[in-house]
């Protein structure tokens, strides 16, 4: 993180802009370690905290948009390209189109809480044309509305102490992994409910 306060000190909202987009293309680099190093910036005086959520929020968005459209455009043929070979290894391909088919567009929600999958899934959502771009960037800005002015706003505060910001964001991570579980748990109830709910009536119906 100190090396990020460094640089983002030097180039201020740019540099935040350019990581966060590359973060959106699987740049091996923690998104919420760059948005509390941008709020920690804004907290020592070099920006503005409110217009660095503004760009933080258009960075991350930016990124996710990125990774769509490439899905979008070039379909199944941008799985070839060496920059992107990478993200998809190790099965995860096939594992993000599992996600998909059963948990459709409130997959892309819970994306923005899984780094290791999340360019992965917004590609997968391109090349499968399951959801238009209107609803993914909807579905993208609710949940990161959640979790980056968190991040954002916690650097700035507490902007002095970094000891005291990374054991908070360990927290926080800890915490948002438990919504998340707690969540695709309730999911999966729901989905199994309903699945035995309509089996029922078509036995009773035969």
């Amino acid at each position: 993180m100190e090396f990020l306060i460094d640089f983002f000190s030097g180039y201020g909202y740019f540099a935040v802009f350019f990581v966060l987009l590359a973060c959106g293309f699987g740049l091996p680099i923690p998104e919420d370690v760059t948005l509390v190093s941008g709020g920690v910036i804004s907290g020592l005086g070099y920006t503005n905290v409110h217009i660095m959520l503004v760009v933080s929020m258009i960075g991350v968005l930016a990124g996710d948009s990125t990774m769509y459209w490439l899905g979008r455009i070039y379909g199944k043929k941008i799985l070839r390209f060496r920059l992107i070979k990478p993200l998809v290894r190790g099965g995860r391909l096939s594992a993000v189109r599992k996600m998909f088919d059963k948990y459709g567009n409130r997959l892309l929600f819970t994306a923005r809480f899984l780094p290791g999958l999340r360019a992965v899934v917004y590609l997968v959502s391109g090349i499968t044309n399951r959801v238009n771009y209107a609803r993914f960037v909807f579905v993208d800005f609710c949940a990161a509305i959640i979790s980056v002015p968190i991040w954002v706003y916690l650097g700035d505060f507490g902007a002095s102490n970094l000891d005291w910001v990374e054991e908070q964001m360990h927290k926080g991570q800890a915490i948002i992994y438990v919504i998340l579980v707690a969540v695709i748990a309730f999911v999966a109830w729901k989905i199994y409910k309903m699945k035995k709910k309509k089996k029922v009536k078509i036995n009773e119906a035969n």
